[in-house]
């Protein structure tokens, strides 16, 4: 695949996730799916990932990894890959990249589990939103999306949800365990506070 089939490619995969989102996926949408492939671009660079290949893999990895809550909200990861499949020609990527994608995709399911540095990019991407400024803007979209799909009754239900996400939550990569993790600790002992 060349740059610009790939930019081909985002333009009409962002068009289905535009189309096809359910509207309460306030967090799970297109937005979040831009931004995980900006931030997964940042930190690659930031790892010192040059091959253009790799990161063209991240950024397709990226562009795929959320696409499954097309169909379902349980198990969206391996609908991801799936629909991935789908769309990639078969000509595009070899075998080892498809899989190679595949991992970093799955590697993004809730506990994180990245073994190679590409997932852990990707994963760190995913929730990049953790320890930076628009935290609460963001946070606030999924707590709205948790409560839309009744996976949360109430907003002290998300207090708690919230501060158990964080306290078991950790970046992989050095880049985001520095730029990222330091701001991440503020919010939760503000999210401790909140529940006493």
């Amino acid at each position: 695949m060349t740059v610009a089939g790939f930019q081909r490619l985002k333009v009409e995969v962002l068009q289905m996730l535009e189309d096809g989102l359910d509207p309460r996926l306030t967090y799970h949408c297109p937005e979040h799916t831009v931004d995980v492939m900006q931030q997964a671009a940042r930190i690659a660079e930031a790892e010192n990932i040059t091959d253009s290949r790799s990161l063209l893999l991240v950024q397709i990895a990226s562009l795929f990894h959320d696409s499954g809550f097309l169909s379902t909200y349980q198990g969206h990861e391996e609908k991801s890959c799936e629909i991935m499949l789908d769309v990639i020609e078969s000509n595009w990527l070899s075998a080892s990249e498809i899989k190679m994608i595949s991992g970093m995709i799955m590697a993004t399911k809730i506990p994180q589990s990245p073994v190679t540095v590409h997932e852990m990019i990707l994963c760190d991407a995913d929730l990049d939103y953790l320890g930076r400024d628009d935290f609460e803007i963001i946070s606030d979209r999924l707590r709205i999306e948790l409560l839309a799909y009744g996976t949360i009754q109430s907003d002290r239900e998300w207090n708690y949800l919230q501060v158990h996400f964080f306290e078991n939550h950790q970046y992989h990569t050095v880049t985001s365990r520095c730029h990222r993790h330091p701001v991440k600790m503020r919010y939760l002992e503000k999210l401790r506070q909140d529940l006493r």
